[in-house]
């Protein structure tokens, strides 16, 4: 029997590669949109505030049947039937979601602040209807383990995307009119999600006008409360970008400055998602991997194992960026945005501990009580919106990241908690609090010992990942005794 573990480490590297190289890449976007003569804060601002609601309806869409998908095709025999429901569900939904913005775009994008540019709204409706009625293809991929189409797909859309943008922005970028930068922008995203449609257009051509309106009654009761935790989470993850321009008009400030504080805020959030990074290439392995383990008698002594190279792995992310920031804030070319790197430390720790909820989030789904998943996101949203609505007005983007690091944290905690009465897996908390404990104290270090404050030298950039060095042979040390047995430890 192959060691399974060896097995999510390949996989997710299969699928980690495109989505790696692909978020890089997007990085590279950030010098190029914020670079000298390019996207002042506040047209950045614009453009992030776009993708804040493109952020909601990537998750409304697909309905949740992505992982109602991975559910059912491992508990039914007809595989092709739990395909089939679950597609339709979302292709019809999705169709009825375009018609609807090809009504009413017009007063969408007055509502949303953009009267002259409609064709922002039917942009961001396309890009986000294609995603989603391929989300399902693109699944069934991830559950046959055909992990290089997978990322062939995945990676050319990427390609596309990028290059697109690249071309805009050396090309065609007019600084006295960047709403029509941002315009083609969308444009090149719409292309590039295309790129999956051409990629699983066999299932497309396959499809079967039945519908097993039982099985999908079934599918749509476990998902739908997926659907409202990942809304309450896409509150928790976008809502400032959206709230803060409003919130900081009310405050009295104008609307230029309101979205330039939108624009530095987003910027600076880029060098944190790089722990998104690492999280995305990993549940895109991870979840099919945990169903498919379901049935494994050792599958607790599994999850605890990959919870803590889990943690392991993503505190090393953490001290990366956090000890190199005077290396990675050049990804933000213009210094106008730098104001904003300060939150980028509480940023990335609210990532870590999102990451680690994501994780322990396997236990209300392998034992199908999603409604807690929705029960735990939509406390943290309401906590998030609290925060939000009475800080933000005050403190700016400093409120909307202490909002995202406190509401991590309880959703880790509760869902901890919840997970150990519903659904008990022994985590070995010792070792969370000894990886996390000891990367948060190295970082504190560098403060005690603030060597060449402000700019980068050698000898702090030597020192700084010396730190690292020393806290990846801890994790060595402690990790290397505990051979993992084929059948797992």
């Amino acid at each position: 029997m192959s060691n399974p573990l060896k097995s999510l480490l390949g996989q997710t590297a299969i699928y980690g590669l495109p989505t790696i190289v692909g978020r890089l890449l997007n990085y590279f976007l950030v010098p190029l949109y914020t670079g000298d003569g390019k996207m002042q804060p506040e047209d950045y601002g614009v453009l992030s505030e776009l993708y804040a609601y493109v952020a909601f309806l990537i998750v409304l869409l697909p309905l949740g049947m992505e992982t109602a998908f991975f559910k059912y095709v491992n508990d039914k025999k007809d595989k092709d039937e739990v395909f089939q429901n679950s597609f339709m569900t979302v292709l019809g939904f999705g169709v009825l979601f375009y018609l609807l913005i090809l009504l009413f775009h017009g007063s969408i994008s007055s509502g949303m602040g953009y009267p002259n540019n409609p064709e922002f709204i039917l942009s961001l409706a396309l890009v986000v209807t294609i995603d989603a009625i391929t989300a399902l293809p693109m699944a069934k991929l991830r559950a046959e383990n055909q992990a290089r189409k997978f990322s062939l797909i995945h990676f050319t859309a990427i390609i596309v995307n990028i290059g697109l943008n690249c071309i805009i922005i050396f090309f065609f970028f007019d600084s006295n009119d960047p709403m029509e930068a941002i315009f083609w922008i969308l444009i090149a995203n719409v292309l590039a999600s295309s790129v999956k449609l051409i990629g699983t257009y066999k299932d497309f051509l396959k499809v079967k006008w039945t519908y097993n309106k039982e099985l999908g009654k079934q599918m749509l009761t476990y998902s739908l409360p997926l659907v409202i935790g990942g809304m309450a989470g896409i509150v928790n993850e976008t809502l400032d970008r959206v709230t803060m321009k409003p919130l900081l008009k009310s405050s009295g400030i104008s609307e230029k400055a309101a979205l330039a504080q939108v624009g530095i805020y987003s910027a600076c959030y880029k060098l944190a998602m790089i722990v998104t990074i690492f999280l995305q290439a990993y549940r895109y392995a991870a979840e099919p991997f945990f169903f498919s383990q379901s049935q494994n008698k050792d599958r607790n002594k599994l999850y605890v194992k990959i919870m803590n190279y889990f943690i392991a792995g993503v505190c090393v992310v953490f001290l990366g960026v956090t000890l190199n920031i005077d290396i990675f804030k050049h990804f933000i070319r213009n210094d106008a945005y730098w104001s904003g790197l300060a939150v980028v430390p509480i940023l990335l720790i609210a990532n870590v501990f999102l990451g680690i909820y994501i994780n322990q989030s396997i236990w209300y789904k392998l034992s199908g009580q999603t409604k807690y998943g929705a029960y735990i996101a939509i406390g943290g949203a309401s906590l998030t919106i609290l925060i939000n609505v009475i800080f933000i007005p005050y403190f700016s983007y400093w409120a909307a990241a202490w909002a995202t690091l406190i509401v991590y944290a309880g959703q880790m905690v509760a869902s901890y908690l919840l997970g150990q009465k519903h659904y008990p897996i022994k985590y070995n908390v010792r070792k969370f609090t000894l990886y996390f404990g000891t990367a948060l104290l190295l970082y504190l270090i560098t403060f005690w010992v603030d060597m060449d404050p402000g700019e980068w030298t050698f000898r702090k950039f030597l020192f700084h990942n010396l730190l690292i060095l020393a806290y990846v042979g801890l994790i060595w040390f402690i990790e290397k005794p505990q051979k993992v047995r084929t059948n797992v430890n």
